[in-house]
């Protein structure tokens, strides 16, 4: 970023900037390089000043959530990195007595939170978001689910702000073109609150449900430095990514810092202190391998951030 932009910023913006802000530490991965500027927003009025100066400065931004779907390439972002503060987590629950009951909840809460406060309360459809460990928002975007579900599935609409332009509308589930581990929102959305369709039920059964999905993760699934998994699965219900990166004899493979994990093939480990660069080096060689073995061309789930 050029020295006349960081000084723009720092006139118009004062101490809510800060410049040369590590956030490969705030993703999963734990690993890659800094933003040349980072902004945590913390109300709807700053929001708007930001995206103001963003866009007059014509400065690319970067929306940073829980970081569970991003890699950042040790080089870093050039721009301005985004994140909504504390009054973005909110989680509204419904009345009892509402006969179409919604939640309406931040888009910087924790798909987690989200799962347990509903299912506390009472409230089913959302217990596999236990296992998404992402903020809402970022689940908007890529539709994040598991384990039979999705946010397409609940979803009635989410409030969206333009960051080039300030402007903000609300997009209904049809709108985002929600589609597997995907929608139409791009690098300029910003998804602000959402709104979810949910049923009522036994609060027991629903955390028993949270139980198992917990029980599954820690059984089937490697902790540690990971995105989850990696790739979109060529075939869903039916051909899973990591069933061909088994067959291609890939799990344990590593380049330098980073390997396929050896308990669950679509999840790529990175090694404390690691190169974002060594985990894009088994990503590009899990992707061409599987395409010269199985003519599957497997698209990353992973967002890459400052890569060529």
């Amino acid at each position: 970023m050029r020295s006349e932009s960081r000084a723009d910023l720092a006139r118009q913006l004062g101490d809510r900037v800060r410049f040369d802000v590590p956030i490969g530490p705030l993703t999963t991965y734990r690993v890659g390089g800094s933003a040349a500027a980072f902004v945590t927003v913390e109300s709807r009025a700053e929001l708007d000043r930001v995206t103001t100066v963003c866009g007059a400065l014509d400065a690319a931004t970067l929306v940073i959530g829980r970081g569970s779907n991003m890699l950042v390439a040790d080089e870093g972002f050039d721009g301005v990195a985004l994140q909504l503060g504390d009054f973005a987590t909110f989680v509204e629950l419904p009345d009892r007595r509402d006969s179409d009951p919604i939640v309406r909840v931040g888009a910087a809460a924790s798909l987690p939170i989200l799962a347990r406060r509903t299912a506390g309360a009472g409230w089913r459809g959302l217990e596999w978001a236990v296992g998404v460990p992402g903020s809402v928002g970022g689940a908007v975007r890529m539709n994040a689910g598991g384990h039979g579900s999705d946010m397409a599935a609940s979803l009635v609409d989410a409030l969206v702000v333009d960051l080039t332009t300030g402007a903000a509308r609300v997009w209904t589930r049809d709108e985002l073109g929600l589609r597997f581990r995907g929608s139409d929102l791009d690098d300029r959305c910003l998804v602000v609150e959402v709104r979810l369709r949910v049923v009522p039920g036994d609060a027991h059964e629903a955390q028993r449900v949270i139980d198992d999905i917990v029980k599954w993760r820690r059984e089937n699934q490697p902790g540690g430095q990971n995105a989850g998994s990696v790739f979109v699965n060529p075939i869903p219900g039916e051909l899973s990514a990591g069933e061909l990166i088994d067959r291609a004899g890939l799990r344990g493979f590593r380049i330098g810092s980073a390997e396929v994990s050896t308990k669950h093939a679509n999840f790529i480990q990175a090694d404390e202190g690691g190169r974002a660069s060594d985990v894009m080096s088994v990503m590009r060689h899990v992707h061409d391998r599987v395409l010269t073995e199985s003519g599957h061309d497997l698209r990353s789930e992973v967002r890459l951030v400052g890569f060529a």
